[in-house]
């Protein structure tokens, strides 16, 4: 048998999700390199820049350098937070969303860009937090990154928190920290009501995040990959396209519109 052309895989992927009932969207770091955001374990990802032992919560609450090598991390990404902005992908996904194809977006990446293109935030699960927020351990205070980030270009070095002294964290899971719990159930749930995943920029090899695409499969739902590097669930895939996801799942969705007949 001929392998089928990306055309034909993408009018497939629109079949599923215009016949689908809930679609669950599962997001890794590949949906976002598009967006000039830097991996972690590609060639030029960002462990080759940064030790990825000051990202262990451990070391950030006891190493007073450490934290203050975290909060140059722009300066080694080449960009700051407020300037990331979303890709063709994330406004896929959101125009998924408006025409009522979308039940969530659970995604392992910190970057808030689903909310920015357009998904509510409601519909996110961040199974990773959020770097555009910075959190005090102690208080629970919340400062946006923004305002961090004049603090920093103030000259700050190591942050701490004007309610109450304690350290300041951006509001990511940290190596060694707990995943949210709350998020976490929620996420579990979803993936398992779900009757079609489509797995966008993400190798499912970070656990727990990655068997949240296990879950719905054990619970019978259609599984479409979208990543241009090898995954842990490939072969379990009704649908797998070898691309950057962007130019993929534009094309998927103006199809799915004309399926619809929406504009």
């Amino acid at each position: 048998m001929s392998e089928k052309t990306r055309e034909e895989l993408i009018e497939e992927v629109a079949d599923l999700i215009a016949n689908a009932k809930r679609v669950m969207v599962f997001t890794g770091a590949g949906i976002s390199t598009e967006s000039g955001i830097p991996d972690f374990r590609g060639p030029d990802g960002l462990w080759t820049k940064v030790d990825p032992n000051d990202f262990t919560y451990q070391k950030f609450v006891s190493d007073k350098e450490a934290r203050k090598r975290l909060w140059q991390l722009n300066r080694y990404m080449g960009l700051t937070w407020k300037d990331i902005e979303p890709n063709l992908a994330h406004y896929a996904v959101a125009e998924m969303d408006k025409m009522g194809k979308l039940d969530c977006v659970i995604t392992q990446n910190v970057d808030g860009l689903h909310q920015k293109a357009g998904v509510p935030d409601d519909k996110v699960i961040q199974l990773h937090g959020n770097m555009q927020w910075v959190k005090c351990i102690d208080c629970g205070v919340r400062h946006s990154y923004e305002e961090v980030e004049r603090w920093l270009e103030a000259g700050a070095e190591d942050l701490e928190c004007v309610q109450c002294g304690g350290i300041l964290k951006p509001d990511a899971v940290f190596f060694g920290e707990a995943m949210p719990v709350h998020e976490t159930m929620e996420a579990e749930r979803r993936s398992s009501q779900c009757d079609l995943c489509i797995v966008i920029g993400s190798s499912l090899v970070v656990y727990p995040a990655a068997l949240m695409p296990q879950y719905a499969l054990q619970s019978g739902a259609k599984i479409v990959i979208i990543n241009d590097g090898e995954t842990g669930m490939d072969r379990a895939a009704d649908v797998r396209i070898w691309d950057k996801a962007g130019e993929v799942m534009s094309e998927v969705v103006k199809k799915v519109k004309s399926k619809l007949g929406v504009d």
